[in-house]
């Protein structure tokens, strides 16, 4: 494993082999980083956090901005991710950091396997993800959210607490108001 320069470790950290904890990570009290998993600079991990193999946390968003030659430029991706306490990321999940300020995971927020969480989205405290979930850009998830496996979340909208969205639905705009069942199937 390698550990960066300023990195702080908070009491009773278990680090196993072959992690990544990159300059000015801050991890809190009883983390357990399993193998394989990756934490770039400047990211804040709270207290009794779980993250499983193959998690990345703090990796570039995705901003590229259109040139008139038809190429694109990448966008500096200066942020980073702040994960508060009792949470879990199931393994190979990914967490990207801020265009700028911070990508937020709240409170007792349960991740499952295979999840891709894009650049400034913040997920309440208590919601839930299941596997193979992707929630793009600047997406705000409320407290005490379900969303079921492979869901898909268009960027910039907002879902309302206690919202409960199905397995395969497509989320195209907000969901204003607590809804159970919510969601579009395909195929």
């Amino acid at each position: 494993s390698y550990i960066g320069p300023n990195v702080v470790l908070g009491d009773n950290c278990r680090i196993y082999p072959n992690s990544y904890l990159a300059a000015d990570v801050v991890l809190g009290n009883h983390v357990t980083v399993f193998a394989g998993v990756k934490i770039y600079f400047d990211c804040k991990i709270g207290n009794d956090v779980t993250l499983h193999s193959g998690v990345i946390i703090g990796g570039d968003g995705f901003g590229f901005a259109p040139q008139g030659d038809g190429t694109y430029q990448k966008i500096a991706q200066i942020g980073n991710v702040i994960i508060e306490d009792d949470v879990e990321v199931g393994a190979n999940t990914t967490i990207d950091r801020a265009t700028m300020g911070s990508t937020i995971i709240r409170k007792g927020v349960k991740l499952d396997n295979l999840i891709q969480i894009a650049h400034n989205v913040e997920i309440g405290c208590n919601t839930v993800v299941a596997a193979q979930t992707g929630i793009s850009g600047s997406t705000k998830i409320g407290e005490n959210v379900i969303l079921g496996g492979q869901v898909g979340v268009v960027g910039h909208i907002q879902i309302a607490k206690g919202s409960q969205v199905q397995a395969q639905s497509g989320i195209s705009r907000s969901i204003k108001e607590e809804n159970t069942g919510t969601g579009k199937k395909t195929g």
